[in-house]
């Protein structure tokens, strides 16, 4: 063993969030589940293409106010 070996240190977060996991084994799980839930949404690409080609262009001002044509 080296000299210059320092003992094992764990942040006191690191710690937190082994008691967590400790205290309630299901966490990750849940996590996982609620990510799903929210985030991880299949894309259905033929939508996705038909409203990127609707798409207007900005003008150059946002706020100015179109002219009448009539």
């Amino acid at each position: 063993m080296s000299i210059f070996a320092r003992p094992h240190y764990t942040s006191d977060a690191t710690q937190f969030i082994d008691q967590l996991k400790a205290a309630k084994p299901t966490l990750e799980q849940e996590q996982r589940e609620g990510r799903a839930l929210l985030w991880d949404k299949q894309i259905d690409r033929d939508f996705q293409s038909q409203a990127e080609a609707a798409e207007v262009p900005q003008g150059a001002y946002v706020y100015q106010t179109q002219a009448d044509p009539h």
